[in-house]
Formats: C-alpha cells, structure tokens, sequence
C-alpha cells in the first residue's frame, strides 16, 4: 500500500486534511507529530469521524536522524505534505529564534529525507503572508512578494525559496506550495476543529472563546487602517475546503499533471472579509452579542488581503464551497462540543 506522511497531523489543518485522505483515498496515512501546539487527543476524535486506522509517530522533525529512521520503517512513501511548523505571527515578532529554528530546521530535514529515501512529492504549508503588505487586490500567485511583515511569514518564503531551489537541483522532486489565505471554522461533524494548547491569535477562536465565556472581550487590532471600516480585511476559508484542496494536489502530483517541478496555488474564496464583519456574521449565526474593544494596531499586521484563484480553480480544478456563515457555524458547534467535552 502507498503511504502518504502528514507532519504536524494533530494540528489544526493537519487533523482535518487526515480526515480527507482517509475519507477519499487508499493510501496509508502517517501523521508525525511532537504535540507542540497540538494534543495526541486529536487522534481520538479523527477516528470518531473517519472510523479507519492510520499509523503515529511522536518525533520532532529538527531531529534529522529520527526523520531518516521514520522514513526508513515506510518502503513506498508516495508523498509529503509538510505543515509542522509554527504560525503565530505576533509570537514570532517577540521570539524570532523559535521560528526560524522550527520552520525552517524542520523543512530541511524532511526535505533531506524525501532526497535520500526517492520520495518525489512534496505539499507545503504557505501562507498568503508571503505577499505582505500590497497595494493591488486581489492577489494572485504571479503577485510579487514585498517584505514579509513577521520572521513567521518570512520563513513561509524562505520554505518556497527552498522548494524551489530543491526541485531545480534534483528534477525528480516535485513540489506545490498552497499559500492559505485564512483557514477557520470546523469539521461539519462538530467534533473536531481549532483547539491549540497557546492562547489563540486567530480571530475566530478568540470569537468562540468569547462566546462561551472564557475570554471577557475580543480585541480588535486597529481601526484606522485604509479599509472600509477600519479594521483589518482578511480572505476566511473554510478548513475542510483547505483540506481538500490538499488531497487535490496531492492527486494532481501523483498523476503528473503537473506542468513544472515547483507550483504555487492560492487557497481562499476570493472575498475579503474584514474583523469586524466576522464578528458580526459569528453574531448573526449564534444570535450571541460578542465584547469587543478596539486597540492598537498589532506588530506583524498586513491590512488587507484576499486572493484571486483563478489558476487554482483552472488547474487544480479546486474551488472553496463553504460560506462564511458555514464557517462561523461550524466554529461554534466544535466550541460548544469542545466546552461539554471538557466539563
């Protein structure tokens, strides 16, 4: 049987693209892990969904000789898709060392491993922070990249730089990176979704949380950008469509539809959403009035961004199809559940 190896599978969009693989393929699944931001709990709540079993591995992917003995144990490794890496961008602002030690160490060692054990497909984790600060929306993957505004979002470039300069030096690696604008909300089943072990940066946690009550107020970070209403304008997707869109490539890899050894698709709907419009969708969905105050502005911040995917849609044949009050609804249930779990 072929094996697909999922790093950082018990993270957020790891655990759900592990959902999709096992929901639509044969493959093996592996699902690396060293539970930095994530819990082996996951792994229960992926089987309650998917009711097949896929194979762990608890290693740190820094460690280069334990990435070689992983996979050492897997005789036909069909492909990688490499998210482990860390991705608060204010976090990475304050400890710049922790980002470019993980992010990129991790890249490397995996990378190395693809090379010595002739695995010749590769998906990484990018981000739409690779583009910074832009004054032409939407983007698109032929957009120039300006300075990344955070070390996170710069290791996101250094990560396609090297994807890049790799399957240039050995043509028979095969590479996409899929720049996710903002994945939120929640497996439909409400029984798994964002649950990170550090307080949350992302909006949408920080909403949910809220809601259920163990955070007072939101803060909204800045109103005085150049938007429509101040607040910050962001592109939200749906995690079970970023998933997708993961076994898509993954496929679109395998069958050599690719047209050159490195790709890069956009992952986003297309619209722009801003904080306080979020807000006000989570209000709309839950009937819950949320706290919020506004603040300053925060290190690291791009004002607007949203994407344009029309090549992904034409070539990957990928389109999002939840909507934003999917998105907001399926947060919700997974807080609610979370929240029964726990008590």
């Amino acid at each position: 049987m072929q094996t697909v190896i999922v790093t950082g599978g018990a993270g957020y969009i790891g655990s759900h693209t592990i959902i999709e693989l096992l929901e639509k393929t044969n493959y093996q699944v592996v699902s690396v892990d060293n539970y930095a931001n994530s819990t082996p709990d996951t792994y229960r709540r992926i089987k309650q969904i998917v009711r097949r079993e896929f194979d762990i591995a608890a290693i740190d992917l820094c460690d280069k000789e334990k990435v070689f003995t992983l996979f050492e144990a897997y005789k036909n490794i069909v492909g990688i898709i490499h998210f482990a890496a860390f991705k608060s961008v204010p976090e990475s602002v304050v400890n710049p060392y922790k980002y470019y030690h993980n992010n990129i160490n991790s890249q490397l060692s995996v990378l190395e491993a693809c090379l010595e054990f002739g695995v010749n497909n590769f998906i990484f984790s990018s981000s739409c922070s690779v583009y910074g600060n832009i004054d032409t929306l939407p983007v698109s993957e032929k957009t120039p990249l300006n300075k990344a505004e955070s070390p996170y979002a710069y290791t996101k470039q250094i990560g396609e730089e090297m994807l890049k300069d790799y399957s240039k030096a050995f043509p028979h690696l095969h590479s996409i990176a899929l720049r996710y604008f903002n994945p939120v909300g929640a497996h439909m089943s409400g029984l798994i979704g964002e649950n990170p072990i550090n307080k949350p940066t992302n909006i949408v946690p920080v909403i949910t949380k809220t809601a259920i009550g163990q955070f007072t107020e939101i803060t909204v970070f800045g109103n005085d950008y150049n938007t429509r209403d101040g607040s910050c304008i962001r592109d939200y997707v749906h995690v079970s469509d970023i998933a997708d869109a993961h076994v898509q490539a993954l496929n679109y890899l395998i069958d050599k539809k690719q047209k050159s050894n490195f790709t890069i698709f956009n992952l986003g709907t297309g619209n722009g959403v801003s904080v306080l419009e979020a807000i006000a969708a989570f209000e709309k969905v839950s009937g819950k009035k949320l706290n919020y105050k506004i603040g300053d502005r925060r290190v690291g911040d791009v004002a607007a961004i949203y994407s344009d995917c029309t090549f992904t849609e034409k070539e990957l044949g990928w389109k999002a199809k939840y909507t934003l009050e999917q998105m907001m609804q399926s947060a919700w249930e997974w807080e609610k559940n979370l929240n029964n779990t726990k008590s």
